[in-house]
């Protein structure tokens, strides 16, 4: 560590590492004790993170911890979500099944409802139906 004050350097490490957005300039000068200079304790932490998982960057006007775009693609999680089908979507599904070929005026008419596109795309997008 250079010639920063330790104390100083963990209140403005705290006050990112706590938000969820960018911390202005403005609000770090407001929480820091008086008379602080946030140039060199900013330079110290910045130079302190830069060899870790997450780095302090400059967001627009303030400061963030953002993870290193070195590892993002490690830490990206993609989960499949089941979702059920509407009862609309059931009941096109049922009907194009058992008086397969069909066209939207006829599963109106057998539905007794205006059919809304609606539960149309979303079989047409699970590939259950096709025109």
């Amino acid at each position: 560590m250079t010639n920063v004050n330790i104390q100083n350097l963990k209140v403005l490490e705290a006050l990112i590492f706590a938000s969820a957005e960018p911390v202005p300039r403005r609000i770090l000068e407001e929480k820091m004790p008086d008379g602080v200079d946030l140039e060199p304790l900013l330079g110290e932490l910045k130079s302190h993170y830069a060899d870790r998982g997450v780095n302090l960057v400059q967001r627009g006007k303030g400061w963030a911890f953002r993870t290193d775009p070195v590892i993002a693609q490690a830490l990206t999680i993609e989960r499949t979500v089941n979702r059920k089908l509407s009862r609309a979507a059931v009941e096109t599904l049922a009907i194009c099944a058992y008086h397969q070929p069909v066209t939207r005026a006829e599963i109106e008419e057998i539905r007794g409802v205006g059919l809304s596109k609606g539960p149309m795309d979303v079989l047409f997008v699970a590939g259950w139906i096709r025109p």
